[in-house]
């Protein structure tokens, strides 16, 4: 992790300085995720021949605002579903991801937490993560939220 960080850094450092035209970050929503005003659904970052994308935490909403679920595994179906769209606006998927930062409100559900996530990951080589129980998130009602980096490749 810690010679992906300094050749984030180097990359980032080496294209804000260099001649380029094009810039090297990216900010793109999807129509398919409900946009939250003052917030980007994501970011990527131009790293030659490819881009690390880092998306917003992610939570149940489907592109109305409307919470979908009402048990983790319900939810975490939507956060994916609205990861993958925000991936596509990349030409990437889950299987990109190389990083995942996990909010649940009951630990004790995170079986069925990793049901879903397997569906959509890289499980030969699964991303690094870290798995946080909170007392609460931004609702009541909502009960996991789920950040995630992914890398992928420019064509």
């Amino acid at each position: 992790m810690k010679k992906i960080l300094a050749l984030v850094c180097t990359v980032f450092f080496l294209f804000s300085f260099s001649q380029k035209t094009m810039d090297p970050i990216e900010y793109k929503s999807s129509p398919k995720v409900f946009s939250i005003k003052g917030l980007s659904q994501s970011v990527s970052i131009d790293c030659g021949n490819s881009r690390m994308i880092f998306l917003s935490g992610q939570v149940p909403l489907n592109d109305k605002g409307i919470l979908v679920g009402s048990n983790v595994e319900e939810q975490t179906q939507q956060v994916f579903r609205n990861i993958e769209n925000i991936l596509k606006e990349y030409g990437g998927t889950g299987k990109d991801i190389i990083k995942l930062g996990i909010f649940i409100t009951d630990i004790s559900k995170t079986p069925d937490f990793r049901k879903v996530r397997d569906l959509y990951i890289n499980i030969q080589t699964p991303p690094v993560s870290s798995l946080v129980e909170v007392s609460k998130l931004f609702r009541n009602d909502v009960l996991i939220e789920v950040e995630a980096t992914a890398v992928i490749k420019n064509k």
